[in-house]
């Protein structure tokens, strides 16, 4: 399907669901460009971050945030060089709440944009902790949520997280950010024939075997016809026109069984 246009991304997206445009929308944000490909926070990126969240929240759209952790610490690395999984899986969740803080920061001093930061590892003095009827509410009234700690428990990842956490508050696509511009046959860093997907199945995604997400998570949005727009952060505007449905990036589906 590489090359293949998409007709009607909008339409596509809101198969099966309300048609119009995007109601609440799950953003997910690896940690690794947070940090500008160090460790730590790079102010520049959250500033830019936070900016194209601003526009699209003012534009009436509801946006609730996940966080990967990755400049800081990755579970799985950590328990190669001989750490327990568990304990260096725990220590990526708090890294993650360093990163949804930088952006709460951003979003309210910069912008005035109201948000909460919820948590799955209780933490009361800096975040709620997260409560998905109280999360709703919050996006009801026009704050961006922002979740940490990834879902609180070891071997999960971040993406795994999105796609929950796109579910439960019923979101209607989970915006998948990405330092390359979608999904690709291969990785185009290495391999410069890579060609990218425009539209492209869950189900093909995981029997291709594609570096896009793992594979708990495409599963997870598979089984439950959550659509995924793979797409390029770091192209200004580009959470926007993903919100729009614009053609940008990859779009990941399950066709409806009619």
């Amino acid at each position: 399907m590489a090359g293949t246009e998409i007709a009607d991304a909008s339409a596509v997206l809101t198969e099966g669901r309300e048609p119009g445009p995007r109601r609440r929308v799950l953003l997910k944000l690896g940690g690794e460009m947070f940090g500008g490909g160090g460790v730590g926070v790079d102010p520049t990126v959250v500033r830019t971050v936070a900016r194209q969240i601003a526009e699209v929240v003012r534009s009436g759209v509801q946006i609730a945030v996940v966080i990967g952790g990755g400049n800081f610490f990755r579970g799985e690395e950590l328990s190669q060089a001989g750490m327990q999984r568990q304990r260096s899986d725990y220590m990526g969740m708090l890294g993650t709440v360093m990163n949804c803080l930088a952006l709460q920061d951003f979003l309210e001093r910069e912008h005035h944009i109201d948000t909460r930061v919820q948590t799955a590892i209780t933490m009361g003095q800096v975040a709620e902790s997260y409560i998905p009827r109280r999360a709703i509410r919050h996006l009801e009234k026009g704050r961006v949520v922002i979740f940490g700690a990834g879902v609180g428990m070891p071997y999960f990842s971040t993406d795994t997280t999105a796609a929950q956490r796109a579910l439960e508050i019923e979101c209607e696509v989970v915006l998948l950010a990405k330092g390359v511009d979608g999904v690709f046959t291969a990785d185009p860093k290495i391999d410069p024939t890579a060609t990218m997907f425009t539209e492209i199945t869950h189900r093909e995604v995981l029997e291709k075997g594609l570096k896009v997400a793992d594979a708990t998570a495409f599963s997870l949005c598979m089984d439950n016809q959550m659509p995924i727009m793979v797409f390029n952060l770091l192209v200004e505007g580009n959470i926007g026109r993903a919100v729009r449905g614009e053609r940008i990036g990859t779009l990941v589906h399950t066709p409806a069984q009619h």
